[in-house]
């Protein structure tokens, strides 16, 4: 079976999972709060995979990922508008959760559900093996695709930018911190930041979406 069928297939598959509202061994309080509704981007040709946490409720709403304030900063970080980011050839968008997970007791987005990574997320980088360079946004994406080499914290992990993205690794690896309005503080305490890893982030984006 050729890569873009094995995808096409990937993705039937993921948009018909239902694990977190179905699984029997679950309690009805730790089930999704909703109807599921998978958000991904598999691609065969897309060079870089911007790997978030989960869906937000707009993302939820809309299909749509980053489709919110978050993926405007974001958009902004990489220097690309919406036409370049939605497109699949340029860039594949998997969360490490694809499902909106809800809200916590404290009003923010519960983290991704942890029944989805161990059934999907292999598979589908299995499945794009052209994946060049891997955005991952925030702590649970660097915990997965950086294992050990994570450092203690997601502001040591993202400080250490250059150790994981010019090694040999394949495919190489970038750590952001999430784009979400509430780490503007994040950003005006580490400077450098947008001083020194948002350039080098933009030519490598312009390299691999030319």
């Amino acid at each position: 079976m050729a890569q873009e069928e094995k995808l096409q297939a990937l993705g039937k598959a993921i948009a018909a999972c239902r694990v977190c509202r179905d699984a029997p061994m679950r309690g009805q309080a730790d089930r999704l709060p909703h109807e599921p509704r998978p958000v991904a981007v598999l691609s065969a040709t897309a060079r870089i995979l911007i790997a978030g946490q989960a869906p937000g409720l707009r993302v939820h709403e809309s299909g749509l990922p980053f489709n919110d304030a978050s993926g405007d900063r974001l958009r902004q970080w990489l220097g690309v508008d919406r036409d370049s980011f939605y497109n699949a050839d340029h860039f594949a968008i998997m969360g490490m959760g694809f499902c909106f997970p809800g809200y916590g007791a404290a009003g923010g987005d519960l983290p991704p559900r942890r029944e989805c990574a161990p059934l999907w997320r292999q598979r589908a980088m299995d499945a794009m093996p052209q994946i060049e360079l891997v955005l991952t946004i925030g702590q649970y994406a660097q915990a997965w695709h950086l294992g050990s080499a994570r450092m203690a914290s997601m502001t040591e992990t993202v400080a250490e930018w250059r150790r994981y993205l010019f090694t040999n690794h394949w495919p190489a690896i970038l750590p952001l911190p999430h784009p979400s309005w509430r780490n503007s503080g994040w950003l005006k305490r580490n400077p450098w930041f947008e001083i020194e890893l948002l350039p080098v982030l933009r030519e490598r984006i312009k390299s691999l979406v030319s």
